[in-house]
């Protein structure tokens, strides 16, 4: 059964200022249809045409590059788009908040933990908030990894992640990659973050 592109939660125009109108049309429209588009051909008349996106993605690394590359693709942004909201300024509260002050110190300290691992991530890649061993980490992946994959270095559930892929944010922040970082938390949906952490206890 073939993938399709997923609805966005929220208009293209919704998470203005902080990601721009055209950098959404382009990033969901495009960019994610081509991962969906390219993976429904890598599977197509495989073994692997009727196994889910999760078991893609976990195995990708065995499978074939191309499952790896547009199944992480693929994944990966619709995790993304379910991880933002419109107007999400906010913090998180509840045993997210408390597992978060007990893991980096405050959320400012993780805030900026978070935003390191996103600016030190050469090239193109991923940042990441996981559950690994009952407790949160941050760590980040190349290309369209992700630490599902049995092949990440640090391998756990993600909660929450940000994409810095130029394509995320060249139109509207060019090389300023610090700045779109320190963007990205006025649309964090944190309730949807908190769900997944409640989740992956």
């Amino acid at each position: 059964m073939a993938f399709t592109l997923p609805a966005l939660p929220y208009a293209h125009e919704a998470l203005e200022p902080h990601i721009d109108t055209k950098t959404m049309q382009i990033h969901h429209g495009k960019h994610h249809q081509a991962y969906v588009d390219n993976l429904n051909k890598a599977i197509t008349g495989t073994e692997n045409e009727n196994k889910t996106i999760e078991e893609l993605v976990k195995h990708a690394g065995s499978i074939s590059p191309a499952v790896r590359n547009n199944g992480g693709g693929h994944w990966n942004h619709s995790f993304f788009w379910e991880s933002l909201a419109p107007n999400a300024a906010g913090t998180p509260s509840g045993a997210l908040a408390d597992a978060i002050t007990a893991t980096f110190g405050s959320l400012d300290a993780f805030k900026e933990k978070f935003a390191n691992a996103g600016m030190t991530r050469f090239g193109s890649g991923w940042t990441w908030l996981i559950v690994k061993d009952g407790k949160l980490e941050v760590s980040s992946t190349p290309n369209q990894d992700n630490p599902l994959m049995e092949i990440a270095d640090v391998k756990g559930t993600p909660i929450l992640g940000c994409d810095v892929w130029e394509h995320a944010y060249y139109l509207h922040y060019q090389n300023r990659r610090a700045d779109y970082l320190a963007a990205f938390w006025n649309i964090v949906n944190w309730d949807k973050v908190a769900e997944r952490f409640a989740a992956s206890k």
